[in-house]
């Protein structure tokens, strides 16, 4: 994989980088039914050096991986995860769309949703980023006594566009990296253009945002405003900035973009200063790496 070393200066992000710059995974859900541990196996015998996944809470109290909360879209059944005990949760659809390459399919022969105990007993040195997306004390405490139980407090991020919950996940484990929530990230885009960035000190460790030419390419959003080209040529003129993503890693915060299912998103993300490229297809990106670098190649 694509490694370069992570710099510090100026005013540095509290968590130091758990690895060198490189490109990671989000489920592996291209490849192999999404959130399964055979979609986690594979992803990590490419060499995916970060998962990213979602977490919601069963009604007996289990930590679940799953995208949603309502398990329509995954299973075909319309509930919630929140409304069943673990034994009760239905299998994954046998052919799943892929959320991030609009008209794909995955399959596998596991269709089971994960636990996030079994990830983390099964890759107990497996960086995570668990997003949470619901202010819900009760999931966000048992994340974190299963990150404190296998000893992951710094190789697990938390992870939130919604800021209270961000201040809530932090509040339950302050001793984990976190990445930028929403309103931080306006802030962050804020300093920027005022010249005032060098000068704040900055307690994420993780930047991650949409690749914006993907959208309405691979990633149709539901958002209407999101389908005006004017838009979104707005928001990547004033997002996609390598003199800004150079910043952050040279203070030691990793910048992460999503999610780049194609190789020429793969590359217009590295040629922005990216230090982590998200995607749905780990062999793919590997196949990239190792004909853009051979010689950085992960030996694997």
């Amino acid at each position: 994989m694509v490694r370069g070393d992570a710099v510090w200066c100026g005013v540095a992000s509290r968590y130091k980088p758990f690895w060198k710059s490189a490109p990671y995974d989000i489920t592996g859900c291209g490849e192999r039914i999404e959130n399964t541990m055979e979609a986690f196996t594979n992803s990590e015998g490419l060499g995916t050096e970060l998962m990213e996944l979602d977490c919601h809470l069963t009604a007996d109290g289990h930590v679940i991986v799953s995208h949603d909360e309502n398990l329509l879209r995954q299973t075909g059944h319309d509930v919630d995860v929140s409304s069943l005990n673990l034994q009760d949760l239905p299998l994954y659809k046998e052919r799943l769309e892929v959320t991030f390459n609009a008209g794909q399919v995955s399959s596998g022969a596991d269709r089971k949703l994960a636990l996030l105990e079994d990830l983390f007993r099964r890759f107990p040195r497996m960086p995570v980023n668990v997003e949470i997306k619901e202010l819900n004390g009760r999931l966000i405490q048992k994340v974190s006594e299963l990150v404190r139980r296998y000893e992951r407090e710094p190789i697990t991020v938390w992870a939130s566009a919604d800021h209270s919950i961000l201040t809530t996940c932090r509040r339950e484990n302050p001793s984990m990296p976190y990445s930028f929530s929403l309103r931080r990230g306006m802030l962050l885009l804020l300093l920027f253009y005022c010249g005032l960035l060098p000068f704040v000190p900055l307690g994420e460790s993780f930047l991650q945002f949409y690749l914006i030419p993907i959208i309405n390419r691979t990633f149709i959003p539901e958002e209407r405003i999101l389908k005006n080209k004017l838009v979104l040529l707005f928001l990547e003129k004033l997002t996609m900035r390598p003199s800004l993503f150079r910043h952050l890693a040279a203070r030691g915060i990793q910048v992460h973009l999503f999610v780049c299912n194609e190789e020429r998103d793969m590359e217009t993300a590295l040629g922005l200063g990216a230090t982590g490229v998200m995607t749905d297809y780990p062999a793919r990106l590997t196949n990239f790496l190792s004909r853009l670098r051979p010689q950085e190649a992960d030996p694997r």
